[in-house]
């Protein structure tokens, strides 16, 4: 979830970066609200590190303005919670203006073919991101029995299914924890049995699922993932670094 996404974030930069200043681009709908919180929850007493923010709407042809407004602030870094399209934008813009801040990109547009590479590979390097599933186009897992056995399921089943689309990916994900949920549930399947089920999976963890990342819910923490791994980069692939992170959210939800 999102809110945990910015809270990963803030744990790396309170340790990492303590003493910088962060200028934020947030997409002004529920999805960029959750995220821009999760990152001023998880600074905490740090809060005040972020010394600039801009939203913008996703329907917005150009963010330029915002970009130089947040260059203009002197912050040395720089978050990107915007859609594919946007954050697209706000790589070639930051680049194109020499800026060369600490570059954080969220979790959903970490597409070289959509995002990346449309903005420029040379302005994309040394991104940071984060990740919880095996990317099927990062050279790394090419022989994982894993991604192999997703790879068959495609052909088989959505042959004309776009492989670079980490939808597809996600979508398979969600469909073996859904297939686990209905294990528990055994042949008790009434709506009450499955929600129970639903909200006590407990390590629960499949292949295609980072090493170490686990799915735990509970009656009173509906957040499946709350775990993610850093990866930055390097110009051609996104390479993974550091330890997984648990950026979990608590009881906050309703606030």
């Amino acid at each position: 979830n999102y809110q945990s996404e910015g809270r990963i974030y803030a744990k790396y930069i309170r340790d990492k970066f303590p003493n910088s200043k962060i200028a934020v681009l947030w997409q002004n709908d529920d999805a960029g609200k959750d995220q821009f919180k999760g990152l001023k929850d998880g600074l905490g007493d740090k809060a005040n590190m972020i010394i600039a923010d801009k939203s913008y709407e996703v329907s917005d042809p150009s963010i330029d303005s915002q970009i130089v407004a947040l260059h203009d602030s002197g912050a040395d870094i720089f978050f990107s919670w915007a859609a594919p399209k946007g954050s697209a934008q706000a790589i070639r813009k930051v680049g194109e203006l020499g800026w060369k801040p600490k570059f954080f990109l969220a979790n959903t547009a970490t597409s070289i073919a959509s995002v990346l590479k449309p903005a420029g590979l040379d302005y994309s390097k040394d991104i940071i991101s984060t990740a919880y599933l095996k990317d099927p186009t990062d050279p790394t897992w090419d022989k994982d029995p894993a991604v192999i056995a997703w790879r068959t399921f495609m052909d088989k089943y959505y042959p004309e299914g776009d492989k670079t689309n980490a939808n597809n990916l996600y979508g398979y994900v969600q469909a073996e924890a859904m297939a686990q949920v209905l294990k528990q549930c055994g042949d008790n399947l009434t709506r009450d049995n499955v929600m129970k089920q639903a909200t006590n999976l407990k390590d629960f963890h499949t292949d295609l699922m980072l090493p170490g990342i686990m799915v735990n819910t509970s009656a009173d923490d509906y957040f499946p993932i709350e775990q993610m791994q850093l990866m930055r980069f390097n110009g051609q692939a996104w390479e993974l670094f550091g330890d997984v992170i648990t950026g979990e959210v608590g009881h906050e939800r309703g606030q």
